[in-house]
């Protein structure tokens, strides 16, 4: 039997709780240590889990890792520790600011050639699964039109994008999908739509002792990437209320192709996900990944990868044979 596939985790936030949770899933995988800036003696962390190790002592550790899963946010965090971390480990992460996938792949992709590691990127449900599943559904109907809706739910990536802004002390977003538009969609019709007419967004907001609530509501609502190109709404709220009603992590999602394949018919696809906790369904992605990552490592193929570019059968633990068996 093959020795477990020894796992780091660099950031213990929701997301990483996660991932500790799932490799405990998975037989066929270790939690060798978590790794944090905070102090390690301040982290809430069973023994029985894994050993809590400082930020600083991290390189010290590279032997005794297979695969470092990053738990970082994609605003602030990820662009910094991607490329360096890639440049010492094979990593996987869950870097979700669409717009600058390109430039983040390139910058992690020269780290990881000159390494010899193999990161994968941008792994979760979205982008992740949603991009196989746009991937799939536009190569199976080139003629037609590709939609994406978000939520209900809450966003891990933008709340963390909201509780960076100056004058926040705690905050969370919620991306909430445009039923008219689903339906639409659904019926059909392609519609042309914009962003605004897909989604909108909510913010709740702690302010900090002595921060402007307008200064704080702009800096929010004319953010690019996360909230210039939405309807967004920003309600102030006290940390009471911000534990009593926006503790838990729901989203999910869907993805629509809608189409016309070669007879004239109309053929509609769609994949979609409801999630009770974000960060739970993130972190099991990523963990699956995590396999995928060691397996190409240990075939020689180095360099960035994403998930269109990961055969599906590295993520399993079962064999090619077993899986013909059970799945074809």
């Amino acid at each position: 039997m093959a020795a477990p596939l020894r796992i780091g985790i660099a950031g213990y936030g929701n997301l990483g709780k996660g991932v500790a949770a799932a490799v405990g899933q998975n037989p066929d995988m270790a939690l060798q240590a978590i790794f944090t800036r905070r102090d390690p003696a301040t982290l809430d962390v069973p023994e029985r889990v894994a050993p809590v190790v400082a930020w600083s002592q991290l390189l010290e550790h590279k032997d005794q890792i297979d695969v470092l899963i990053l738990c970082g946010g994609s605003k602030e965090d990820l662009p910094q520790q991607g490329p360096e971390l890639a440049a010492q480990f094979t990593t996987v992460d869950s870097f979700d600011t669409h717009a600058r996938i390109p430039e983040y792949f390139a910058a992690v992709d020269d780290a990881a050639r000159a390494a010899g590691t193999t990161p994968i990127i941008s792994v979760g449900w979205d982008p992740g699964m949603f991009s196989l599943n746009r991937m799939f559904a536009e190569a199976l109907l080139p003629q037609g039109q590709t939609y994406s809706f978000w939520g209900k739910g809450l966003s891990q990536g933008h709340s963390d994008a909201v509780r960076r802004v100056p004058g926040v002390a705690a905050g969370v977003q919620y991306t909430i999908p445009a039923d008219d538009a689903i339906d639409a969609v659904r019926r059909a019709e392609q519609p042309e739509l914009s962003t605004r007419d897909k989604h909108r967004r909510e913010c709740y907001v702690v302010l900090a002792e002595g921060a402007d609530a307008a200064e704080v509501e702009q800096a929010i609502v004319t953010m690019p990437h996360y909230f210039a190109d939405y309807s967004t709404t920003v309600h102030f709220i006290s940390a009471a209320e911000l534990s009593r009603d926006h503790a838990a992590m729901p989203h999910g999602g869907f993805v629509i192709r809608s189409g016309t394949t070669g007879g004239g018919h109309s053929q509609v696809v769609e994949y979609r996900l409801e999630l009770g906790s974000n960060p739970e369904f993130t972190a099991s992605v990523l963990v699956a990944y995590a396999r995928a990552a060691a397996r190409l490592n240990a075939r020689g193929v180095v360099g960035a990868q994403t998930v269109l570019e990961v055969p599906p059968v590295l993520l399993s633990p079962k064999s090619p044979e077993q899986l013909r068996a059970e799945l074809l």
